[in-house]
């Protein structure tokens, strides 16, 4: 390790840290963690519990990743957290690992957490999310990839959030937020992510389709179990049975526009 670590580190003797990682001024690294090849941690940052960590991750100033969960059944166990590649966390971001043994805190790759955002206990985040500054996700909640959490965010705990969502500015969700629509306020949406949809390389046909979808879930005034029903018949592409498998899955409830609120 030598001429990476900074030499006010301090670093467990059992923890493995992969020679080619840096570590920064005043950070610490508990027994329990594994860190991969070619991470960054910048100075003062915390990684504790059961974490393993993979390739070219950045910690920058202040992070604490791995902590204990804030959940009154938490009982002390030395529990998991996992986090997979190329992922940026800047300023104070704070990620908590599980709450019992048999489980773990997930975060994917290439995903870019903005400062003072929270990640809880028992989440799951895929690939290419984007949390802003601020956003807080409660326990259990599952974000799917390619989602857009704007700053100040709120999402309940065991909320999903599908691929390709975004949330608007200060928004908060305690209802599952469908894939590809945006959200905004309190539990509504407001129509699709067109620029992330793009972004994703969908076509103008399959764009369309979406929109024509989401037309017949949210905007003809139908209760949302009649309006699967009929857009089961009408859309089969991929990535409108991505939203009807989604919808039809909720154990929450979903996010639906604040002119419609049809019930389930």
């Amino acid at each position: 390790m030598g001429d990476v670590i900074h030499p006010t580190a301090i670093i467990h003797p059992k923890a493995q840290v992969d020679p080619t990682t840096r570590v920064g001024a005043y950070s610490v690294i508990d027994e329990g963690v594994q860190v991969g090849p070619n991470c960054i941690l910048g100075p003062h940052v915390y990684l504790t519990g059961q974490t393993t960590i993979g390739i070219g991750n950045h910690f920058f100033a202040g992070c604490v990743i791995g902590e204990a969960p804030q959940d009154l059944k938490y009982q002390g166990a030395a529990t998991r957290l996992r986090i997979g590649d190329r992922n940026v966390l800047r300023e104070h971001v704070t990620v908590h690992r599980s709450t019992r043994v048999n489980e773990e805190t997930l975060i994917g790759s290439d995903n870019l957490l903005m400062a003072h955002s929270h990640v809880a206990h028992n989440c799951r985040l895929g690939d290419q999310v984007i949390m802003a500054n601020g956003a807080l996700l409660g326990g259990f909640v599952s974000v799917e990839d390619r989602v857009f959490i704007s700053g100040n965010c709120l999402v309940h705990q065991f909320v999903r959030v599908g691929t390709l969502a975004l949330m608007q500015g200060g928004s908060a969700i305690s209802k599952d937020l469908p894939p590809f629509t945006v959200a905004r306020g309190d539990n509504s949406i407001c129509g699709l992510n067109t620029v992330g949809l793009r972004r994703a390389g969908l076509d103008p046909g399959e764009r369309l389709e979406l929109k024509q979808l989401y037309h017949t879930l949210f905007r003809q005034g139908l209760s949302l179990s009649v309006a699967l029903a009929a857009a089961r018949k009408q859309f089969t592409s991929p990535h409108a049975r991505i939203m009807l498998q989604f919808i039809s899955g909720s154990k929450r409830g979903v996010c639906v526009e604040a002119s419609s609120e049809p019930a389930l």
